[in-house]
């Protein structure tokens, strides 16, 4: 997949160029397509710099032309809902009305939801494409790679460990998730709508989830492939890190790694996410095994303000989450998935 360029106006508006031009059908619409691409860099650009309702206007405006296809629409959607999101509370309704309209078209016509999409707008898509009974879309190419969800991880540390390293088992998982995103022969299941399911049961915050219920999960999502974890840390010399893959048609487990040393987490996570790869037989390139290397951080600290970034996020905190999005990438100015979170929650946080 293409990936998003940062530009002068930023990390959101080059995704969604890069998004609105992937949506070409024929090589004739190009120059069309092109230009959707272009006004709606104009429109999320607006909305980085908080004018919502300038954005509106150009992003409604492209809906009047006569040549704008379904997927064409659905981006124009997409941005009027997160440009209403961005006005407040009280635009909730008129947000979410555009998620329907992406759902009427179909839930499933392109790989939703985006990812510059704030935390809130995703669950309610998610609750859409419930309703739509699409939670989990068909594939093209169904037949020839897999899919896996990972579980967030257990903490099975002692003492004060047990209470330092609560938020990494989120980042951990978020990790292990963007790397396996990197093969190509993969379909990763989003955290978030992993998190949904867990909620949609009421059991993301008792923690009681047994294996039998992570399958039955997976089987909602539509994935082959299980993935459960855990660390252990007693004291500040060793750690260890157990990862295991179970096979949701039969719950067997069918591959597990694990490391042991000196905690560094992220070196680990690197470490196992191969070696879990190659026991699955998948494709690990060159290519592919550089962007695993360039990929996270090698810093504790901010891996472990990132991890409670998401912890905000996750609870619409976009103030908080910001901050310690920023406090990560202040750490750590090569940790690019800080970065991204950074631009995505910053209008959310000033406005």
């Amino acid at each position: 997949m293409q990936k998003c360029k940062t530009n002068r106006i930023g990390w959101l508006v080059g995704c969604m160029v890069v998004f609105t031009m992937m949506l070409t059908a024929f090589p004739a619409a190009a120059q069309t397509e092109i230009t959707i691409a272009d006004k709606l860099a104009e429109a999320i650009n607006f909305y980085s710099e908080l004018e919502f309702e300038q954005g509106i206007d150009v992003a409604a405006g492209l809906l009047k032309r006569a040549d704008v296809t379904k997927k064409d629409s659905i981006a124009i959607y997409a941005v009027m809902s997160m440009l209403n999101y961005g006005k407040g509370e009280e635009y909730l309704t008129q947000s979410y009305k555009f998620l329907e309209k992406m759902a009427a078209i179909g839930p499933c016509t392109i790989n939703l939801p985006h990812e510059f999409w704030p935390q809130q707008l995703r669950n309610q898509w998610y609750t859409v494409a419930r309703d739509k009974g699409a939670l989990a879309c068909p594939s093209d190419k169904d037949g020839e790679i897999q899919t896996i969800a990972i579980m967030e991880f257990d903490n099975f540390s002692v003492g004060k460990y047990q209470e330092e390293l609560g938020f990494l088992t989120k980042g951990i998982a978020d990790f292990f998730e963007a790397d396996f995103a990197k093969f190509s022969d993969l379909k990763v299941v989003e955290r978030d709508k992993v998190d949904f399911i867990l909620n949609e049961i009421e059991l993301s915050a008792s923690g009681k989830v047994s294996s039998s219920t992570a399958i039955q999960i997976g089987k909602l999502l539509g994935a082959q492939i299980m993935v459960f974890g855990n660390i252990t840390q007693i004291d500040g010399k060793k750690c260890k890190m157990l990862v295991k893959a179970v096979k949701v048609e039969t719950s067997e487990i069918i591959a597990t790694v694990e490391k042991e040393g000196k905690p560094d987490y992220f070196m680990m996570e690197k470490e196992l996410v191969k070696e879990l790869a190659a026991k699955l037989d998948m494709t690990l390139t060159d290519e592919t095994s550089a962007m695993l290397d360039a990929g996270g951080t090698e810093s504790f600290d901010a891996a472990t303000l990132y991890s409670k970034g998401l912890h905000y996020m996750d609870k619409y905190d976009y103030k908080k989450a910001y901050d310690f999005f920023k406090l990560a990438y202040e750490k750590d100015n090569s940790f690019t998935e800080a970065k991204r979170k950074m631009d995505i929650y910053r209008p959310l946080a000033t406005s």
